[in-house]
Formats: C-alpha cells, structure tokens, sequence
C-alpha cells in the first residue's frame, strides 16, 4: 500500500512528524510512506528508513493558488499511485488536495487538532488548565484511522550514534576534551515566545565564562544574524552558525550538550537528535502539546503561577497585560541554573 502523508508547515510541526513517521514507516516495512511537505523541508527526512520518500512542494510558485495545488495532485499521481492519504495538516491547501484525491477514488483520514480544548486553555476567564494531547498522539490517531496503528519508538535521526562530524568540524572546529557545547536558539517566531533579548544576553554572558565551555548561537534572519554578531564580538567563547544548512545544523546539535530554546522550531530540531533542551516559555504552554519530542518538563522554565497563561497556542497574540510578564519575569539566573543542572546531570 502507499500511502501520502501531508504536512506543509509550519516548522516545528513538520519536525513533531518525523518520529511518527519513523515508527509508522518501521512497523509496517510492505508498506511505502511518501511525506508531503515544502521542499526546504527535505533535510528532516534524509535519515528515514527505505520505505519513505519524500516530495517537495513549492507552494509561492508553481503549486501557488488551486490551479497549483491542482498540478501538485498531478504530479504526485504520477509521481505513485496512492492508495490512502494522510492529511496531518487539515488547511485550505491540503483540504483542497485531499479533495482532489477522494474525487479519484482514494481514501483520506484527516488530522483532529483539538482546538476545543486549547481553546479552553487559552481563553482569558475560566481556563481548563489540562494537558492537551500531543500533535505527537494527533498525528497517530490519523494513522490509526488508516488502520496503521503505531506507537512512537524513535530516538534520533542518526538512530543510536550522532551525526558525521567530519562534515561541520571546517566551520565548528574540533570538539575539546572536558569541553562543554552549548546551543542557544533565542529566536521564534512571535514576539510571545520570546524571552527578552536584554535577558538573554545576561544568559549568554554568564554561560559563556564556565571553563571549558562553547556556546554556539542559532538564528537565520537579517536582524537575527546582527544579534548574534554583536554577542559573538562580545564574549570569546560565543561563535556563530551562520555558514551552516539544515542538514548541518542537526549534525553540530547531536554533538552537543545541552540546547537553550524558546518553544519554537530549534527546541523541535534538537529533540530530533536526541538532545536534551531547556525551553523558556511565555505566552504558550506545555500544555498546548507542543513540547519537544523526548523532553522532560524540569527542563521547562516558566511563570506557572500566571493566571494568564497561557494565552496563544502559537504566541501570536498581544499581551493583553501589555508588560509581557510571562516573559520579562523570568529571572536570568533561573535560566543559568536550569542549563547547569542538565550539564551535571
């Protein structure tokens, strides 16, 4: 049977695929699983098992608007012949898609996203402070209407060992004896997950004076990419990714120790290599569902005794405070504590 799997964004959700996809693909081997999702994607997926393909869209060019989600559903019949699909994304694009396909006599299951109970969660009176299921047991339940049924049995996408050093020690250098790397990823998406970069640096300029210690700083855009310059030319012991591709980026996060995240793609990528992730969380929650693969919630630092939080599933909305306290509370030296007690742990 071959089955597509459709999830086109956004970034983390993509990533909270691949172990389910993994597993899915591992318990059923006579089975082909074809993965689509935008082609800067692609890097996720090059460590599947045999059985697992993967097509890239370009959804702002030649598969733009439902004359190109139309040539998409074309190409991908040509492409296999799919026998069911999986829509783990459930939007207009997809829903389109999947349209296209059940009109050609292929049968679709579809993504429950439970927006009930986030709902419930992030409204301003009367939160229901529970614990959603995971995009991780979402994803499944789709599986599972498929007749797939998996439970997830993943740790890493270099399986048991960590990515090939050879290909990043160029740019990284050599990893030291007794030396200690660590990833910060300050960035995301929305001004809600995002702990103040006034903050951060206080982070960064305590971490960066251990001994035997690196901190390697991940960020992409422009403005991003001045930040890090800036703390690079400030602390020896600070260096930048920039120069390195997805692909690579997964390779130098498997060797090392520790990654320091917002609730946002890097805390994603990170889990994907196996490596533990101190999260710093404003305006989301971990019960939202959306904590990293594998992470453990002592490493979660937030402001739980907020009546507040949490207020945006995705931390797109204005604080309704207006002082972001969820964030600007958070004190420097917690953060510290919380990277030290995974480095002795």
């Amino acid at each position: 049977m071959n089955i597509l799997l459709i999830r086109f964004s956004a970034f983390g959700d993509v990533a909270m695929t691949v172990p389910v996809v993994y597993s899915v693909a591992r318990k059923y081997p006579q089975h082909h699983f074809t993965v689509l999702s935008r082609e800067t994607m692609r890097p996720l997926f090059l460590q599947m098992p045999s059985n697992v393909s993967f097509y890239g869209a370009n959804l702002k060019q030649e598969h733009r608007g439902v004359k190109g989600i139309y040539r998409l559903f074309r190409e991908l019949r040509s492409f296999r012949s799919f026998d069911v699909v999986a829509d783990l994304h459930n939007v207009l694009r997809s829903q389109l898609l999947r349209t296209f396909f059940r009109l050609s006599g292929v049968g679709c299951a579809v993504i429950d996203k439970g927006k009930a109970g986030k709902r419930k969660l992030t409204r301003v009176k009367d939160k229901v402070l529970v614990q959603q299921p995971t995009s991780f047991k979402h994803y499944c339940d789709v599986l599972a209407a498929l007749k797939l049924p998996v439970e997830i049995d993943f740790t890493s996408i270099f399986g048991n060992e960590k990515g090939d050093f050879a290909r990043i020690v160029g740019v990284v250098g050599e990893k030291q004896p007794k030396e200690q790397w660590i990833g910060v990823a300050p960035f995301a998406a929305h001004k809600g997950k995002i702990y103040p970069l006034e903050l951060m640096e206080q982070v960064v300029a305590t971490l960066s004076e251990r001994p035997h210690t690196r901190l390697f700083l991940f960020g992409a855009g422009e403005q991003e990419q001045a930040v890090i310059a800036e703390w690079c030319s400030k602390y020896a012991a600070v260096s930048s990714t920039k120069g390195l591709r997805m692909e690579t980026e997964l390779i130098l996060m498997s060797h090392l120790d520790v990654m320091l995240s917002m609730d946002s793609a890097n805390m994603h990528l990170a889990s994907l290599v196996n490596l533990p992730v101190v999260s710093i969380w404003g305006a989301t929650h971990p019960y939202c569902g959306f904590m990293g693969y594998g992470q453990h919630e002592e490493n979660v630092v937030q402001i739980a005794e907020l009546s507040c939080r949490p207020c945006s599933v995705f931390g797109n909305r204005p604080c309704l405070r207006q002082d972001y306290a969820c964030l600007f509370g958070i004190v420097p030296a917690i953060v510290v504590q919380r990277v030290e007690s995974v480095l002795k742990g």
